[in-house]
Formats: C-alpha cells, sequence, structure tokens
C-alpha cells in the first residue's frame, strides 16, 4: 500500500511502475503538505510554490475560507449533477461569475478548462451555424482532440495523436520580441479570409489575452480592440481564453478587462475554485441560449463542493485585496527579473501581466535554449524553488505564485532564481 511509503525515492519507483510515460511531471517531487505559497515534501523538505498548480492556486494552498466552505458543504450535499436538479451554489456562483464580466451575460459551469473551451466552440458555432474556428499559432486550449487542434504547437501536444478535427486556422500571435507585431497578425488574419476561409464561414475567433503555455505573451490592448471589432464586422463570435489569464493573475479580475472590451464568450478554469477541479463559459445571454435544452451539460460539471470553493475565492478577492497585492507582487517580480535579466545574459526578454511574469532563456545568438532554461530550472529546485517552462520552444521560465505570496517569500525566490542562473 503507497501508505506505507514515506520517501521520495520509493514512491518515485512505484509512479514509475504504474502511471504512463506520457504524463510528464516536471520536478521529481513527491508533495504531501502545502500552505499558501509553501510545499513540502514526503521527506519534509519545503520548497517556494512559483507554479500554483500551474496557475491554479492564485489565492495559495489550503486558503482557509475555501477549506471551511468545501468542509460545510460536504455536509450538506457533495454531487447531485446539475442535470438531475439545481442546487444553490451553482446558481449562485453563475450570477456572480455574470456580475463580474458584464451585464446581460449567462454561466454554464464544467468541469476542465478544456471543456470549457470545447463547449465555448459549440455554442459559437450554434449561434452563428458555422463551422470555422480560428486560433493562434502558440496558444494552449486544452489536451481532447478538439483542444489539441486549437492549439497552436505541434510538440508535445499533438504527437501522432490525430487525424484532427477539420475546419480550424491558425494566425500569428504578436510577439514583439520575436518581431510580431499586431500589425503583422491582423494582416495574417485577413490573409487567411482571403486564401483559406471567407468570413462568413467563421463561427469564432478564439483567443488568450496573454499566452499561457505559449510562452507568457500578452496581446497588446489595441490589438484586442481590433479583433474585436473585426469579429462584430463579420458576425463572429469573439472567445476569450481566461482559464490561466482569470482571477486576478494579470491584475484584474480578467485581462481582456485591461483592453476595455467587452467579449462575447469567456472561458474560465483553474484558479476559480481553489484547488477543485471547476471550469465555465460565460457569455452573452443571447449567445449562451443558443444550444437547445440537452445541449450542454456534463455529469460533473459545476458539481457543488467545486462551486462551494469558488465562492470562497470570490469572497476573497472580495475581502482580501488581491487584486491590488497581484499589481505589487506583479511590479516587484518584474523589476527583479529585469534587474537579473541585467546580470545574465542569458534572459532574453522578461515580460508578463500583472503577477504573471515571464523570462525567456536564450543562448548568445539570441535563439531559444531549452536546454539552459531547464537547468536552470532544475538549479532553482536544488535551491528550494519549483518553477516551469513554457513556450513554444519550451525556453521561458514562466512563475504562477499565488497572490497570497508575501514579500519575503517573493525576495527569497528572486535570490534563488539568480543562484539558480548562475550555476546553470
Amino acid at each position: 500500500m503507497l501508505d506505507t511509503i514515506d520517501n521520495t525515492s520509493a514512491l518515485l519507483a512505484t509512479r514509475e511502475r504504474h502511471v504512463p510515460r506520457g504524463l510528464l511531471t516536471a520536478h521529481p517531487v513527491v508533495l504531501q503538505r502545502g500552505q499558501g505559497s509553501e510545499v513540502w515534501d514526503v521527506d519534509g523538505c519545503r520548497y517556494l510554490d512559483f507554479v500554483g498548480g500551474i496557475g491554479v492556486l492564485n489565492v495559495g494552498h489550503n486558503h482557509p475560507r475555501v477549506v471551511r466552505a468545501v468542509r460545510e458543504q460536504l455536509e450538506r450535499v457533495s454531487h447531485v449533477s446539475f442535470q438531475v436538479a439545481a442546487y444553490p451554489p451553482y446558481i449562485e456562483l453563475a450570477e456572480r461569475l455574470n456580475g463580474l464580466v458584464g451585464d446581460g451575460y449567462k454561466t454554464l459551469l464544467l468541469t476542465s478548462g478544456a471543456e470549457a473551451v470545447e463547449n465555448a466552440v459549440k455554442i459559437a458555432r450554434a449561434y452563428t451555424n458555422r463551422p470555422a474556428v480560428i486560433a493562434f499559432r502558440g496558444g494552449f486550449h486544452g489536451r481532447t482532440l478538439l483542444g489539441v487542434t486549437l492549439t497552436g504547437m505541434s510538440t508535445p501536444y499533438r504527437q501522432n495523436f490525430g487525424p484532427f478535427a477539420p475546419e480550424v486556422f491558425h494566425v500569428p500571435y504578436p510577439n514583439a520580441y520575436r518581431s510580431c507585431s499586431a500589425e503583422d497578425s491582423l494582416a495574417a488574419l485577413e490573409d487567411v479570409f482571403a486564401t483559406q476561409v471567407a468570413p462568413d464561414r467563421v463561427a469564432a475567433i478564439l483567443i488568450e489575452p496573454v499566452q499561457g503555455d505559449g510562452g507568457f505573451l500578452p496581446a497588446p490592448a489595441g490589438f484586442l480592440r481590433a479583433l474585436q471589432a473585426l469579429a462584430r464586422r463579420h458576425g463572429i463570435v469573439l472567445i476569450l481564453d481566461e482559464i490561466q489569464t482569470g482571477f486576478g493573475r494579470t491584475g484584474t479580475m480578467f485581462a481582456f478587462q485591461q483592453a476595455g472590451i467587452a467579449p462575447d464568450l469567456v472561458t474560465v478554469a483553474k484558479s476559480l475554485a481553489g484547488g477543485l477541479p471547476l471550469s465555465g463559459v460565460v457569455g452573452r445571454a443571447e449567445i449562451m441560449d443558443a444550444p437547445t435544452p440537452g445541449g450542454l451539460g456534463g455529469t460533473y460539471g459545476g458539481n457543488a463542493l467545486a462551486c462551494a470553493a469558488a465562492l470562497a475565492v470570490l469572497d476573497a478577492f472580495e475581502q482580501e485585496g488581491l487584486l491590488e497585492r497581484s499589481h505589487k507582487l506583479g511590479a516587484a517580480l518584474n523589476a527583479g527579473l529585469r534587474a537579473l535579466q541585467g546580470r545574465h545574459e542569458e534572459i532574453g526578454d522578461v515580460r508578463g501581466l500583472g503577477f504573471m511574469q515571464a523570462a525567456e532563456i536564450v543562448g548568445g545568438d539570441g535563439a531559444p535554449d531549452a536546454a539552459r532554461a531547464q537547468a536552470i530550472i532544475d538549479a532553482a529546485r536544488e535551491r528550494g524553488l519549483l518553477v516551469i517552462k513554457c513556450g513554444v520552444h519550451r525556453n521561458v521560465i514562466r512563475f504562477l505564485a499565488p497572490l497570497v505570496t508575501t514579500d519575503a517569500q517573493l525576495e527569497e525566490g528572486l535570490t534563488i532564481f539568480d543562484q539558480a542562473l548562475g550555476a546553470a
């Protein structure tokens, strides 16, 4: 039995025998406990967690509000399926999410981010009666068949998993560091309309306001506004994937708010429920109501425990100043990384929005250096800091520390990262 094994090496050996190799684990660590921005492994080693469950733990590990809410809900009802009978946490959460996004919205709750993306596409197709979807190179939208089709990276997500879903087209995402301007991206989109699919056949344009797995690339606000204007001109549904950017990560509740736009559909997940699996699609009511009854759902979608956790997360944002904390931490992290960039030539670029920051690691010629990025990540872990990589070439180190990280913890993390850069 696993509960008789209490050390990392033995557990990892058991993992090797029983878990498929396709499920990659970034760090050879087996965690036992977490609190706030810190975690401890089964051998008692303490780490600063600047991964946060890949952007899931914006309120930190085991936030007291979340723990209390889940315990209380567990004593009422844990699961009935909203398709069988309604329950208060689902309805209340839908109401609160609608209010956060704007006026005249409705919410469908689901389980995973990929499920939210797929349902957003279904809803857009039902509303427009069109088949095609345009996404962006470098975007990440999940690991289901449609999810990997929409994802704009080949390795490792596509492998030999095809054939993929039809009627999906990709255009370049703005990346100033790699000389792709917003104007270049818009021109490429017009070229797709001219050569591959007419705009009156496009149901949706899907975009992350800040690319997550693609390298923490913020879309310029003017670009997002131009994209919305283009979509409206052609009757196309604009879907904003806020799965990683949502719930305070970028300094506002949602990243799209910084561009001053009103999205048609928004996909949410990750930090919505403080560690419990929950996702959703929040959209304009007339679009959300396009599918007929029975067309939407999912057995676990909007699970009562997860909804209770999500309500506690929203309470934490309202009462604990987490958006202001995201601004402050983001500015400090960006300044710290830029200071390190001045001392370490392998940091080619520092970028991000709010407390969603990254450092792109390059070689002497400016080319992506994935091997060095991995060496830095390993050196950081050996010193007590957990970070992971991203980017099309896997050479970008991303920071997704919880918004409850203290100033002292952030300073410690930057010191360890500095040491790791030197060691690698």
